[in-house]
């Protein structure tokens, strides 16, 4: 019973912390369970056995009640007929005389047996009490285990996820996207150093004939435009 007072009596921040402790407190928890199971089990065998005597000792005290009770009307009955004549007197008396204490034996009887019921009664008492709370127990502590399997299995995936997310090395990540930034920029600039490179190189000639290109499309262009403005006058 000492792991389900550290499990489940003590407050919540402190569970956490004597889990911890544990070797394995699930284990030791459902361990505990069938312990509990076992001394049901066995309670409840005790329980037939007591009540099964219980029985018999009723049995018994009701039968010594109508031993007792019988001698009672046996000894009236012998006086009755010695007062009507039927028996003598004398006999009648002895007779009556042997039936009470044939009674008197079955009232002691008696209270012996009243005396094993009320033991036996209060013994089934006290294990049905018994069985009630380990019933209870077992049902609460059940309920317990459940609750821990289910924040076992959130402190272990917590745990992996932390350790996971402890273990990235955001310093090297960083540093690797300032390469890759600085790998894209020299190669911009690399690309634009081409670019004034491919103008520079260009040939008096190529520069004549850009200009007589450039200033062909604006004559043609005028041209254009003029014909269309006489068009619409």
């Amino acid at each position: 019973m000492g792991i389900f007072k550290r499990l489940f009596t003590i407050g919540k921040a402190e569970t956490n912390a004597a889990i911890d402790k544990l070797e394995d407190p699930i284990k030791m928890t459902e361990q505990g369970i069938k312990d509990l199971k076992k001394d049901l089990d066995n309670s409840l065998q005790a329980l037939a056995e007591v009540k099964a005597i219980a029985i018999r000792s009723r049995k018994e005290l009701s039968d010594s009640k109508s031993r007792a009770e019988s001698y009672q009307q046996k000894a009236i009955a012998i006086l009755k007929k010695a007062e009507s004549g039927s028996i003598d007197s004398a006999e009648a008396d002895r007779l009556a005389k042997e039936a009470l204490k044939k009674k008197e034996q079955a009232q002691q009887q008696v209270a012996v047996h009243q005396e094993e019921v009320d033991k036996f009664e209060k013994n089934i008492n006290q294990l049905e009490s018994k069985i009630h709370n380990l019933k209870s127990t077992i049902s609460r502590y059940e309920n317990e285990l459940k609750t821990l399997k289910a924040r076992s299995k959130v402190s272990e995936a917590t745990k992996k996820i932390n350790k996971q997310v402890s273990g990235i090395d955001s310093s090297g990540t960083v540093s690797m996207l300032e390469k890759m930034k600085q790998k894209v920029a020299e190669d911009e600039a690399l690309a634009e150093a081409y670019g004034d490179i491919a103008n520079q190189s260009k040939s008096i000639d190529d520069e004549i004939d850009q200009a007589l290109d450039e200033t062909s499309t604006n004559a043609e262009s005028s041209l254009e435009a003029l014909k269309k403005q006489l068009k619409n006058s």
